[in-house]
This record gives C-alpha cells, sequence and structure tokens, in this order.
C-alpha cells in the first residue's frame, strides 16, 4: 500500500456495504450497473471473494468483487472493480486486487485470475495488465461473449483476460 492509502482500510464486505457499492458503481462512469438488490447480496454471499476499501470513517470509498468460478475452482473471477472520483490515481484498484487475490489464495489454491473487460476501457487494461506483471503472469485475451448475445439491444462484446499462471 502507498503512502497516500495509509489512511484506508481494505477488508471484506458487509451487507451495510451493498448500497455504497451500488453507488460507487453508478459513479464510475463506465460499469455495468447491476440493481442495488444484487449488491446486496453480493456484500452477503460473495463477501470472502470480494474486497472494499475503507476510508478512515468506514465508508467505502472502493470495491472489487469476485467469485471462485465452479468449474474451475483455482481461478478467481473478477466481476468489477470501482474506486471513488476522489480516490482515483493512487493505485487503490491495485492494492484491492493484490489484497483480494492474496487472500483468496491463502485459503485455497488460486493459479489464475479472470475478468472481462469491454473494449476501449483502458483503465481496467492497464490495471489487469499491471497485475499480471506484478505476478509475473502472461495474460490471454479471447472473445467470451460476442455482442449478439446479448437479448438487451446493441452492447459491445465482452473480452475475457485470463491471468496466469499465478503463484503466491
Amino acid at each position: 500500500m502507498t503512502a497516500a492509502q495509509a489512511d484506508l482500510r481494505i477488508d471484506s464486505p458487509s451487507v451495510e456495504d451493498g448500497a455504497a457499492l451500488w453507488r460507487l458503481a453508478k459513479e464510475s462512469g463506465t460499469l455495468d450497473l447491476n440493481s442495488s438488490y444484487s449488491y446486496l447480496l453480493w456484500c452477503r454471499d460473495f463477501a470472502a471473494t470480494s474486497a472494499v476499501a475503507r476510508a478512515e470513517g468506514g465508508e467505502p470509498v472502493g470495491f472489487v468483487t469476485g467469485y471462485v468460478r465452479p468449474q474451475d475452482p483455482q481461478t478467481l473471477l473478477v466481476w468489477q472493480v470501482a474506486v471513488d472520483a476522489a480516490h482515483r490515481g493512487r493505485g487503490l484498484a491495485a492494492a484491492l486486487l493484490d489484497g483480494l487475490t492474496a487472500r483468496v489464495a491463502a485459503e485455497r489454491p488460486l493459479t489464475a485470475v479472470e475478468t472481462t473487460i469491454t473494449p476501449g476501457n483502458t483503465a481496467s487494461e492497464r490495471l489487469f495488465t499491471s497485475f499480471a506483471d506484478r505476478h509475473g503472469a502472461t495474460v490471454t485475451r479471447e472473445v467470451l461473449f460476442d455482442a449478439g448475445l446479448f437479448p438487451d439491444g446493441p452492447h459491445d462484446p465482452e473480452v475475457l483476460y485470463r491471468i496466469g499462471p499465478l503463484v503466491f
């Protein structure tokens, strides 16, 4: 963690954080916004594979949500990453991602991280590429869901980034 983040604490989310995570996702300007209900469920059911950064008063200022893939239990899929605008540019997303993967790897074998990134989301591309560099892993990319699969109209394809092998 950098000196600029010394006033932040990273831990697991609680159900009470669901509304704040929804707000952070909404205000990100880039994330697909899920229902507020889904963020409450996420904080209840996937807290062990998610992380939240808290400011001095305890309010969430960033998060990473993820889950262990049922068909590939050594892979953590990162669903969303968001950081409050006032806390961006200080390496908080990287600290959240590093902290989460270290925590998950301490509890189970973890050899890869996956995420999907919409083409043109350069901040996410940089975050996951630098994560791979820090962990000596490679990044492979492939279209996971073609634009035509989405039933709600025009949509960019989702590109799967697979980062591995990871060694902790």
